[in-house]
């Protein structure tokens, strides 16, 4: 090799070194100096919560639906829910009404047919048997009140009928759900029956009754509470 080419590659070398001592000096960029996990807080400040929705939003939902799933699933020895509602006669009839006596809530799906009917007539018939047993009765649907009035005179029928349209009271003592007929499912009343003790609290829950002798089964069960 001669002295000329071994310059230049001596000369060559020494610019690479140089390079590579100059980059080293340099001082790393701002976006590599930034802490890995100041990115990763930020990605999940950026995450939606559960279905799109603010937090607040999903927890109130949530409570929501804890509520109905507790009233459809009323427990005996439970506080009563609360209610006041219109009755026939143009009045209102209320839980606080019948605050220190025991209460019978008959919960039927619709006034004037048959089931109904015969239910109304059996605990009308027995009203002052229950009188006697420091118990009241009150029947509630989601009938009018005028249908509940035609009702009430048609049968001469003695105890209260309240009406509950929207539902409210129905869905608090579990009395709204889901039903089927003739291969339809629909939402509607349940026929349920409520004893409430002196105190406010649920004795007895009585689900899906069937009618025959169902009164009489409701007495019994006052007389020995």
């Amino acid at each position: 090799m001669s002295k000329k080419t071994r310059k230049k590659s001596g000369t060559a070398a020494a610019g690479k070194k140089h390079a590579a001592k100059a980059s080293a000096k340099r001082p790393a960029s701002k976006a590599a100096k930034l802490p890995a996990t100041k990115s990763s807080k930020n990605s999940k400040k950026r995450q939606p919560s559960a279905r799109g929705l603010p937090s607040k939003v999903s927890k109130t939902s949530a409570t929501a639906q804890a509520n109905r799933k507790a009233g459809s699933a009323l427990a005996e020895g439970a506080k009563a829910p609360a209610f006041h509602l219109p009755r026939d006669g143009g009045t209102s009839v209320s839980l606080k009404d019948y605050a220190g006596q025991k209460l019978v809530l008959f919960f039927y799906p619709r006034a004037d047919t048959p089931g109904c009917t015969k239910e109304a007539i059996d605990f009308t018939r027995l009203s002052g048997s229950f009188t006697a047993a420091g118990t009241a009765v009150v029947g509630v649907s989601g009938d009018p009140l005028k249908a509940q009035e035609a009702f009430r005179n048609k049968h001469r029928l003695s105890v209260p009928l309240a009406s509950d349209e929207k539902h409210e009271m129905l869905e608090a003592y579990g009395a709204w759900g889901e039903k089927s007929m003739y291969g339809r499912t629909f939402k509607g009343i349940l026929r349920n029956t409520v004893l409430i003790g002196a105190d406010g609290r649920i004795i007895k829950i009585w689900r899906n009754v069937r009618v025959d002798g169902h009164a009489d089964e409701v007495l019994a069960a006052a007389r020995s509470a």
